[in-house]
């Protein structure tokens, strides 16, 4: 009797031990879990906000012509090189003329010789005429003699046509710039046999250059709707380094393209030092202007099922889960559209570690605090 009394109270203090163990171990786990409760909290932010967008951009001469032959021949001499500055009229190529010099002179004899016949012609029409007046010949005579004149005053017209053509023809062997510019690769060299059409070089007027840029339509409906005027951007060039010089938004398309979606801008750069160069890659920035913006930390909101949401920290201090729809991405903070205003208060980190209906010890801080 005395063993089973003296087991039930060995196993009644093991209960009362466990018992005060498991109290201990959730009240050490109460208070680190309180440690753990306090997190920093913020109002949306509520600004006037600038902010840059950047888009790819094909840059190209203000102009850039191909230069091609337009007579067939041999190049006979080259005058430049290529990378070379040139003024416009300046002679750039000569091609083999010889050909169209003998046009030139045969053409000339051609015309000598019509306008001898025609000195004939005007002599048989005197003599027809007067035999013709006293009834020597029959008036037939007289037309047959002016129909001779008429041909060779047909001999004349297009013997000088001939000239002028071989004219325009040797004028064609004589390839000058058409305006101050750049002369660009030469694939013909001396000696090369040409046809008419093929490429000679390019040149172009690196004066000032074109930026193309494509905007998509949702972010051209944005500027519209924040009355962003403001046409001036920046390049950033290939490497990162930005370009000296402020260009100016000149043309916007009148449609949008049904394949992409996107509108076509060009802006235009003065290029002093010869910097860019046609067919060069950048990046176009365009500033733009947020008027009383409600902003985000990026790092307050997570996603569920590609929606964006935070937690707001209700009058009891419970967070309650709320969707927020973003206007638009800046570098670490989102614009909200809905869901949120300045006077709201929601945790600024730790939302992965928190759900819906925790409480917390929220402590408040400004945002302009926290950087």
């Amino acid at each position: 009797m005395k063993v089973q009394n003296c087991t039930a109270k060995l196993l009644q203090l093991i209960l009362l031990y466990a018992v005060a163990s498991i109290i201990f171990s959730c009240n050490s786990n109460q208070k680190n879990k309180e440690q753990l409760e306090k997190y920093i909290v913020i109002n949306p932010i509520q600004a006037d906000s600038n902010y840059i967008q950047e888009y790819v951009a094909e840059i190209q001469s203000i102009q850039n012509v191909e230069l091609r032959a337009r007579a067939k021949g041999f190049i006979e001499r080259i005058y430049v090189d290529e990378g070379k500055t040139v003024s416009k009229g300046q002679l750039l190529f000569t091609l083999n003329s010889s050909e169209y010099k003998q046009e030139i002179a045969k053409a000339k004899a051609q015309l000598a010789s019509a306008q001898a016949e025609l000195k004939q012609a005007d002599v048989d029409i005197r003599n027809a005429k007067m035999l013709s007046d006293n009834n020597v010949v029959a008036k037939s005579e007289l037309e047959v003699a002016i129909a001779k004149n008429e041909a060779t005053l047909a001999k004349i017209q297009e013997a000088n046509a001939t000239i002028n053509l071989a004219n325009i023809s040797l004028a064609f062997t004589e390839i000058r710039a058409p305006f101050n510019g750049t002369i660009n690769r030469i694939p013909n060299k001396v000696g090369a046999l040409v046809d008419e059409g093929t490429l000679l070089t390019t040149i172009s007027n690196n004066n000032e250059m074109y930026a193309y840029f494509n905007v998509s339509e949702t972010d051209y409906l944005n500027h519209i709707a924040h009355q962003n005027n403001n046409k001036q951007v920046n390049l950033k060039l290939a490497n990162g380094v930005l370009f000296p010089q402020t260009g100016i938004i000149e043309t916007i398309d009148g449609e949008i393209d049904r394949s992409t979606g996107n509108l076509s801008y060009r802006a235009r750069f003065l290029n002093p030092d010869k910097i860019l160069k046609h067919g060069s890659s950048g990046k176009v920035m365009v500033s733009n202007m947020l008027y009383n913006a409600i902003l985000i930390p990026q790092q307050s909101t997570f996603e569920v099922q590609e929606n964006l949401y935070v937690y707001v920290v209700g009058k009891d201090n419970s967070l309650k889960q709320r969707q927020v729809i973003p206007e638009m991405r800046l570098a670490n903070m989102y614009v909200i559209k809905e869901g949120l205003s300045a006077s709201d208060i929601v945790l600024y980190d730790g939302v992965q570690l928190v759900k819906e209906g925790d409480k917390i010890t929220p402590d408040y801080k400004k945002y302009s605090q926290l950087n």
